[in-house]
């Protein structure tokens, strides 16, 4: 689910809210969520904090994220979501990985080794299976991120999270 947490000046929690979510198995394997479930979360949770705390929200001074690691949020030019988005628990791309893997400039590159979580073997698995989709990605966002264009319109993400996608340079 989603949690929204209202917090003071003092780092005190004051209210929270919460929206659920559910997560679609359509196969052996597979793990995957419509983003547009986590904003209709999102909203819920803002929702009843602005109905126990109307005062105090209005007031907020910034805005903090958290959330789920290395899902693919595939977006077309115009930020429209092409496909639920493929979470972290997904292992349908695990040949992809293990051919990424093999490659010695990902572990070169990434200082990791590719697991079929990660966002870049899911991508590549979207290539492969998917053409049509693959054919209109102009951006890859995790999951989290996408929250943030929801609340913000900008393209962000931080490097912990980016750290689990595979395809960035720590060096």
């Amino acid at each position: 689910g989603v949690k929204a947490l209202l917090i003071d000046a003092g780092q005190t929690v004051i209210g929270s809210g919460h929206g659920s979510l559910d997560v679609s198995r359509p196969h052996p394997g597979w793990s995957e969520q419509d983003p547009a479930h986590w904003i209709a979360a999102c909203e819920k949770a803002i929702a009843e904090l602005k109905a126990a705390h109307p005062k105090e929200l209005a007031a907020v001074k910034g805005i903090g994220l958290s959330g789920q690691m290395h899902g693919a949020t595939l977006l077309d030019a115009g930020d429209q979501v092409l496909r639920p988005c493929i979470l972290w628990n997904d292992t349908r791309s695990h040949v992809e990985a293990a051919a990424l893997d093999a490659d010695p400039r990902f572990r070169k590159l990434t200082g990791n080794i590719v697991f079929p979580g990660f966002t870049a073997p899911k991508l590549a698995w979207v290539k492969n299976n998917e053409p049509k989709i693959f054919a209109d990605v102009a951006k890859v966002l995790l999951p989290k991120d996408f929250l943030r264009l929801w609340l913000t319109g900008e393209h962000i993400s931080e490097m912990s999270d980016s750290a689990g996608t595979s395809w960035l340079d720590v060096g």
